[in-house]
Formats: structure tokens, C-alpha cells, sequence
């Protein structure tokens, strides 16, 4: 009988769990389907129609993703995209991930008014940066380059980095910094291996979050490297084939869809880290 009342109470939540992700999932599976239907089917049916004849292969296709990553230019995009991202998240993880722990853990004056600085950077547009960077960019002959929107993207997110990070690894165990260092250890010995194993969980979560604003970012990617093919990512790459082809639904619907895997998995791939870095400090003990 407990057990039946027990479930009976947790009966609506777990329905309310299901319909909420049922609606969170049901654009993604239309956007699926839509993208691997062929272009006639998609201009004149919905694609739920599918679900008439789900066995019915004759009605899915892989001709869409052929002519976006081909014709479309979406392949170059994509390897562009991975060009950006990868250094753009590594660079601040580990520039932020050293600065926190001198802010957290190693005594120098201004230590405080440093890091005061730092949180202060928060409420910064970025859009008031845009002018002196591209003035110091022209300067030095890093307008359109790979490497002008990688220092771009990690000056933006160092400090929201620096900030979560140093609070984590400032609510780690002093007794085990404590003990590194009575037993001789340097700062870089303590960081690399005591503070950066247990502050993982903080590092993943901040490595999702700048993943995923860097890979779905517009606007700096625009303003410091331009539409030029060569060097575009997906979602410049994406909006022009918005505004060239926005008939073209079933081009349109493949090419956003490439555009969204890429954050899905890596989300799914840390979201164990992802979790554990959310819910860190929040319980005691």
C-alpha cells in the first residue's frame, strides 16, 4: 500500500516531466524529419505525414544534406565552426582556470580590487569593444583571421570564466592545498594536480557554456571575420542561405539541423560533469 501511494504521488510529475520533454523535443524531430524528406514532400505536406507510413523509406532522403554540405558550402562552414570553437573554449579554460587559482589561492597585493576588476567586466557590452578591437585588428593585420576571433572570444568570456571558476576552487578543502604545500609542492604542482582534478566538474560545465556560445555566435564572428567563405562558420554560412534561399525549406531545415548536432553531443558527452559542476556547493558536508 506505501508503495502504491508512493506512486500514485509521483504519477503527475513524472506526466508533467514527459509532456514537457515531449514538447521540448518536438520542433528538433519535426526539424529531423523535415531535413531528410525530399523538397516536393516538404512544400506540400507537413511532416507528420510521415508517421502514416513511418516504414515507408521511399519517402526519406539524403539528398538535402548532399546539397547543403556540397553546392551550399555548409562543409566548409562546418570545418570552420570546429576551427573557431575548439581553441576559442580551450584558450579561456585555461587561461581562467590558472587566474583562479592565483586569485582563490596565492597572497599578492590587490588580489582583491584585481578580482573586483574582474566581476566589474561582467556588465561591459561588448558592443562598446567592437571599434577599438577592430582599430587594433587593422593595426596588426588580424581583421579576417582565425586567430583575431579566437582573442576575441576568449577576452569576452575570461571574465564570467575567472569568476565561476574562482569561486569553486576558493570552497575547495584548504587542508588538502595546506598539506601539497607543507610537502613541498609548488603552486604549479598544487594546481595541476590536486585543484584542477577536483575543480573538473566547474571546468566541464564553463567548457559547455563557452562551446556552445561560441559555436551559435553571429555577431562576433561577423564583425571580425566577415561572410568570406574561407573562413565563415555555420551560422554566417547559415544566414546567407537563409536570405539566398528562403524558399528552399528543405535546404534550409538540413542545414540547421547540422548546425545543432554538434552542440547536442556535446552536451550529452559532459553532461555528467555538466550536472555535478550545477549542483556543486549546494549541499553541505
Amino acid at each position: 500500500m506505501p508503495r502504491l501511494t508512493s506512486w500514485l504521488t509521483r504519477t503527475p510529475v513524472h506526466l508533467a516531466l514527459i509532456t514537457l520533454s515531449l514538447l521540448w523535443t518536438l520542433p528538433s524531430l519535426g526539424l529531423l524529419i523535415s531535413s531528410i524528406r525530399p523538397p516536393a514532400d516538404v512544400l506540400s505536406t507537413g511532416w507528420w505525414t510521415v508517421f502514416q507510413h513511418p516504414f515507408e523509406f521511399t519517402q526519406y532522403s539524403l539528398e538535402n544534406y548532399r546539397a547543403v554540405l556540397g553546392a551550399a558550402g555548409m562543409g566548409q562552414a562546418l570545418l570552420n565552426s570546429f576551427t573557431i570553437a575548439i581553441p576559442a573554449t580551450v584558450i579561456p579554460i585555461a587561461i581562467a582556470a590558472f587566474a583562479a587559482y592565483a586569485l582563490a589561492w596565492m597572497e599578492f597585493p590587490g588580489r582583491q580590487w584585481l578580482f573586483l576588476a574582474i566581476v566589474a567586466l561582467l556588465v561591459v557590452p561588448l558592443q562598446m569593444t567592437f571599434i577599438p578591437l577592430l582599430r587594433a585588428y587593422r593595426d596588426l593585420g588580424l581583421t579576417g583571421t582565425f586567430t583575431g576571433v579566437w582573442l576575441a572570444h576568449t577576452g569576452y568570456s575570461l571574465p564570467l570564466g575567472i569568476y565561476l571558476l574562482c569561486n569553486y576552487i576558493r570552497a575547495l578543502p584548504g587542508d588538502l592545498i595546506e598539506a601539497a604545500a607543507m610537502d613541498g609542492a609548488t603552486h604549479i604542482q598544487i594546481f595541476t594536480r590536486v585543484v584542477v582534478p577536483l575543480s573538473m566538474p566547474a571546468i566541464a560545465s564553463f567548457a559547455v557554456f563557452q562551446f556552445l556560445w561560441v559555436w551559435n555566435d553571429l555577431l562576433i564572428a561577423l564583425v571580425f571575420l566577415g561572410g568570406t567563405p574561407t573562413v565563415a562558420p555555420l551560422t554566417i554560412t547559415l544566414t546567407n542561405l537563409v536570405g539566398s534561399r528562403g524558399q528552399d525549406w528543405h535546404l534550409l531545415t538540413a542545414g540547421a539541423f547540422i548546425t545543432m548536432t554538434v552542440p547536442l553531443l556535446v552536451f550529452f558527452a559532459l553532461q555528467r560533469y555538466f550536472v555535478r559542476g550545477l549542483l556543486a556547493g549546494s549541499v553541505k558536508g
